[in-house]
């Protein structure tokens, strides 16, 4: 796409020089007031002993090689939280991952060798500390740090790394803009099962920006992306282009348990297309889907190909819950969809990766939260109806500032 930088020319230096309290009512529960509470008290110290503030982006990270791929499919479904596979998990992922592992690692080989996203959040976690430091110097220097949860840098290397480095305060801040036990609650469930193994004694103090869905920052920067692939559009047919919000799917079971992704992507996609003033018609469309057990839809795949096939060829797809570029862009929207689709109408907008207005959202989030000085968002406090799981409860506690739960 005009304006994409080709993944092989991607490197480190390259990349650099390119993008240089009313939720609550009184009515509610006392033990739910009373967690609440958790979430803004005890206040935070700020940077302890002149030592600053690390800054450390989760995500599910993405292979940089060929070779690291069947170890990332490895750990993506060991993981329960991403993807439920009941009892037999242990047995039924590495099957599953062995048996996938030819086929994506065909997919990487295409878009270069191996995902950018690695790239891409060192980039991000750098540009963005840089902002901080002149935006919140009271808790300078802001220090940054990339925690995937299944490729490297891991989550406990990068834990690890931040021991060593005698980090004492820090601000686990996820790039899933929109909160899903599945990708932002699987990464504090690992940060928080790390603190347990290698931090009892509480060195390092934790707060957590579990989501920004629509930060004006953030609408703001998919709002021009958009309306710059709208210009690649003849002007008469720029306002009929269909806008097709693309987010990862999640499993039906996790829906049903009351995971609130599905509303807070909806809540993004309206709060950008209300920045775009309804101009085009649009819908919210859900991809990657894995496994024969029933995922969220409509699928993106099935509705570029029906519209399409109702005459519908100029099509926009928007990659809403993803940041960075990475396989569900490079290859699922860009080859599998677009490419064979053989509809020059039908296109992509650009993934933020870099865009320097990306960066100064990102800080501003960031800056926002220090100066509440809270531990994390009022909705974290409130776990998903059908919820049962005790690892997700002592989790939150001790994000919330509630310390360990002894059984």
């Amino acid at each position: 796409m005009a304006g994409r930088i080709p993944l092989q020319q991607l490197s480190r230096a390259s990349t650099a020089a390119a993008f240089p309290s009313s939720f609550f009512s009184q009515r509610l529960p006392a033990s739910i007031v009373a967690a609440r509470s958790l979430a803004t008290a005890p206040p935070l110290e700020g940077a302890k002993g002149g030592r600053g503030t690390a800054i450390v982006l989760l995500n599910m990270g993405g292979p940089s090689t060929v070779s690291e791929v069947q170890d990332f499919l490895s750990r993506l479904f060991a993981d329960g939280d991403l993807i439920p596979l009941g009892p037999l998990q242990k047995y039924i992922g590495p099957l599953i991952a062995r048996r996938r592992t030819p086929k994506i690692q065909a997919q990487y080989s295409v878009i270069g060798g191996g995902s950018p996203i690695r790239r891409w959040s060192e980039l991000q976690a750098s540009e963005t500390c840089k902002l901080l430091n002149k935006l919140h110097p009271s808790t300078a220097p802001h220090k940054p740090y990339v925690a995937f949860r299944y490729a490297a840098p891991l989550t406990e290397d990068t834990f690890l790394q931040m021991k060593a480095d005698g980090i004492r305060r820090a601000v686990a801040f996820t790039q899933y803009p929109q909160y899903s036990c599945s990708t932002t609650g699987s990464s504090l469930n690992e940060l928080w099962r790390l603190s347990k193994k290698f931090d009892a004694e509480g060195q390092i103090e934790w707060s957590v920006i579990d989501r920004w869905p629509a930060h004006k920052g953030f609408v703001e920067v998919v709002a021009r992306h958009i309306e710059r692939s709208l210009k690649t559009y003849a002007e008469e047919d720029r306002g009929k282009v269909v806008l097709l919000f693309s987010a990862h799917s999640l499993p039906m079971s996790v829906v049903n348990r009351g995971d609130p992704y599905p509303a807070e992507v909806a809540a993004t996609v309206y709060a950008v297309m209300q920045r775009l003033n309804f101009k085009n018609p649009y819908r919210l469309v859900w991809q990657s889907q894995v496994g024969p057990s029933p995922w969220l839809g409509a699928q993106t795949s099935s509705t570029v190909e029906e519209y399409a096939k109702k005459g519908q060829t100029n099509l926009l797809l928007i990659p809403i819950a993803f940041t960075s570029d990475h396989i569900e862009t490079l290859y699922e929207l860009d080859l599998e969809i677009i490419a064979e689709s053989k509809q020059p109408g039908i296109k992509r907008a650009e993934s933020l990766n870099g865009d320097p207005l990306f960066i100064e959202a990102l800080a501003d989030i960031a800056k926002t939260h220090l100066e509440s000085q809270g531990r994390t968002s009022v909705q974290m406090v409130l776990r998903c109806p059908m919820c049962k799981s005790e690892k997700c409860a002592e989790q939150k506690k001790f994000f919330m500032g509630g310390g360990w739960v002894d059984h």
